[in-house]
Formats: C-alpha cells, structure tokens, sequence
C-alpha cells in the first residue's frame, strides 16, 4: 500500500522548476542496520516521515521480535532530521542514551530492540511538492508548510481514496475534510460529520450506522446513520482515535466493502460513499498500544497529510485574520482597522497560539465586539493578581478560576502534544467533560 504525505517547515529553501513545479527541500537521510538479525538492511528517505518498525508497512521494516510495530519515526524539516519513539515496548535510543525524541546528526546510532541503525545526513535533497496556491476550499495560507498540505490535499481532491489527517486540536482539520469534499467530484453530495470523541461510546455505533426501531431501549423509531446519510459524498470521521475497540472492525468492513448494517438489521446495505478521518493522536503509537487496530489504519491511511501548528507557520497570520474578518462580515468595515496594523500582528506572531486557529478566531472575534485589541491569554495569565474591591468578590474569583483554568489547559495540552484522551487522563478529569472545557476556553 502506497501512502502520501505532507511534512515541511519554513525554515526550507523554496526552488521554482519550469517542469518540476514549486517544492521544498528537506534534509536526505539513510538508515542502515548495522547490528542485528538485518544487517545490512537499508532504506533511503522519501518522504518527510520514515518509520523503523516490525510491521510489513514500516519504511524500514525489521525481523528484530524486540522492536514494535511502529517502533519510532524520523522526520525531516528543512536541515533537521528528529526522531521520536511510538511509545514503543523497549523504548528508543541514540547513542545509548533512551530518548522521547532527538534531533539526529550525522553518524548518530539509534538502538531499538536488539538492532542498531546508523543514520547518515545525506548530501541529496528529498524535493516537497508545494501548490502554487494560497487558497484551497476555505483554508488558506502562503507558509511553505501549507502549501506542503495544499500540494497533498490538491492530489487526493483528484480521487475518492480515504484521507486521514493529523493534527493538534484546532489546526483546522475539519476546514481541510471540508475543503477536500468541496474540491472533489462529490462536491455536490452531502458532508457528514461524526465526532468519534463527543459522542459517547454506547450511541456512536447507532451514529455512524443507524438503528432499526426496537433495536435497543429508547428506540422507538428507525435511524438514519452517517454513512447512509452521506451516500454519494463524504463522511467526515473526527477524532478517529477515540473509536472504541468494538466498533474499529465494524468500520473496517464498511471501508473494504463499502456496505453498512444497521444496529438490529439483519442485512448489509451497499453505499458510495467517500471517507476522511481526522485525529489528533499518533495513530502509530496507538497501534503499539494496542488501542487501534494496524488494519483499519492502514485503511484509513491511504493518503496521510499533516496539518501544522500555527506556531510554524506564523506568517500567514495576517491572512489568517483577513480570512477570519470576511467570515465575521467585518472585511469591510472600518472598526476593524485596528486588527491590521503592523502592531497588531506583531503581537500575535509573539503569542504561541496552543489552540491554534480555533484559538485565533475566537480572540479576534473577541476584539472585533470589543472594538479594541484584547490582552492575550498568555499576557493576562502572567498579571499580578489585583484587588478590585468595587466589584463583587464572586466576580473576581470567577474571573481568576477562568485564567487557570484555561492556562492549565493549555499546559496540559502540550505536554501531551495535543492528545485529548491523554490530557484528560492526566488531568484525573472524563474525556467528555474535559471536550468540554476546551470547547468553553476556545481551544477546541
């Protein structure tokens, strides 16, 4: 199975090629392994993601029975090349040292299982496609590192293979599930959404595949499920990760069949329709883990793009804002002059921007009612706690319990690199309620 994908950075030398077309260089490497049961096994990278692992599918894949499916990944940008382990079962080391993730220089040994790999910072360039657009559906950007997703999402456009796409919370994945859909053939077809992370686990089987009336208690009525409601579009599958075990091979069989069976039916039903997933996880490592099964993965993995933090890709923050002022009707009117100063986006290019555009939106939403620039939520969170005694204490506190709480969620969010479940767990918090809070703070 062949898979594309997208990474990029703008610390890349863009090249322009009368035939080639726009790209991007990032950094060649070679992985050799020079010890163990595959020595002598090598692969050149391709792409800006290569995986060392057990599994068929990995980029260079090892007989080593101690090093796991996804066992870690190297990913280049620009001159860079890091590598991070999949929460692998033996962990991950370079040069001895077990590491989470680390930048790689040339000659850098890495130890997974009973093996060691050589890497080798190559003299060529790996060439990142990149589209000659700033606009695709309603996403926009001009950073290399949209253009990279652009470029992706341009070629699965083209075609009805399954998408998946990654991300942290608020990059925009489902602007870019709906982006697809509108530039695809089935533009005139129905987008259905699925929220595989809200809704809970005992009524999401009902959600994607329906249910005859009688099927279980409180059905009183037959239901129309997602992937019959999108036939001949698309169905949006969001926070794929959070799909319960039980239902993974259900979906499974509805991708390689395209057929679906209602809860409580007793037949399958033949449906066209097309699917993107979305998540926020590291889908690899949750098939480490045990939590997603390698097959479905493979399955939804036909085509992969990576949609980037706002933190790397800070100059399309004007345009950004521009495209958030159309959106609010505000393109025009003058009482938004102030949200294009050169002050303005200095400002927001200082800020990190955990949320990312979701986050963005909703603080320039906030200035454009308030009619003045509003503190940052970094800014206001460092403020020496004052005493206003003409305001009700109720008043204060609130205010104060809202300045944690959403710093805390920010904290917790990143140290998790985005991974809700994983937040919530470490939070001692329900996933839901947890979904909650991130969708009151704007950061989901």
């Amino acid at each position: 199975m062949k898979r594309s994908g997208s990474e990029t950075s703008g610390s890349e030398t863009e090249l322009v090629e009368p035939e080639g077309g726009p790209h991007a260089l990032a950094q060649g490497f070679r992985l050799e392994v020079v010890e163990g049961p595959d020595q002598g096994k090598a692969v050149d990278a391709r792409a800006g993601r290569t995986a060392i692992g057990s599994d068929p599918q990995a980029d260079l894949a090892l007989s080593d029975r101690a090093v796991s499916r996804f066992h870690c990944e190297l990913r280049a940008g620009g001159d860079r090349v890091s590598v991070r382990d999949l929460d692998s079962t033996n962990g991950t080391r370079v040069n001895g040292v077990q590491v989470v993730e680390a930048l790689l220089r040339d000659g850098d040994a890495l130890e997974v299982g009973r093996s060691r790999v050589r890497f080798s910072a190559g003299a060529a360039r790996v060439k990142i496609p990149l589209s000659e657009r700033e606009r695709f559906g309603v996403m926009v950007g001009r950073s290399q590192a949209m253009r990279a997703a652009f470029a992706v999402l341009e070629r699965a456009a083209a075609t009805d293979a399954t998408v998946l796409l990654e991300g942290e919370t608020g990059t925009g994945k489902e602007a870019a599930a709906e982006s697809l859909h509108r530039e695809s053939a089935r533009r005139d077809g129905p987008f259905v959404v699925v929220d595989c992370g809200a809704v809970p686990g005992q009524l999401l089987e009902s959600e994607l595949f329906g249910h005859e009336r009688g099927s279980f208690t409180g059905a009183t009525a037959s239901r129309t499920g997602a992937f019959e409601e999108a036939a001949s579009g698309t169905a949006f599958l969001d926070e794929i990760g959070e799909l319960p075990p039980e239902l993974q091979p259900k979906l499974l069989r509805a991708l390689e069949r395209r057929e679906v069976k209602r809860v409580g039916g007793s037949r399958y039903q033949p449906i066209d329709f097309r699917v993107i997933a979305a998540t926020n996880r590291n889908l690899r490592a949750e098939v480490n883990a045990g939590r997603f099964r390698a097959d479905l993965y493979y399955r939804l993995a036909v085509v992969e793009a990576r949609l980037p933090p706002l933190r790397e890709r800070r100059e399309d923050l004007p345009l950004l804002v521009e495209n958030l002022l159309a959106a609010l009707g505000a393109a025009d009117r003058d009482e938004a002059a102030f949200l294009r100063t050169r002050e303005f986006a200095a400002e927001l290019s200082r800020h990190a921007w955990p949320g990312n555009v979701r986050e963005l939106r909703n603080y320039v939403e906030a200035c454009l009612a308030m009619r003045e620039v509003r503190p940052l939520p970094a800014a206001a969170a460092a403020q020496d706690v004052s005493v206003d005694t003409s305001r009700p204490l109720k008043e204060q506190r609130e205010m104060w319990v809202q300045t944690f709480e959403r710093a805390y969620l920010e904290r917790i969010l990143s140290e998790h690199q985005g991974n809700v479940s994983a937040a919530a767990r470490a939070a001692g918090v329900d996933r839901i309620h947890f979904y909650r809070l991130l969708w009151r703070h704007g950061l989901k």
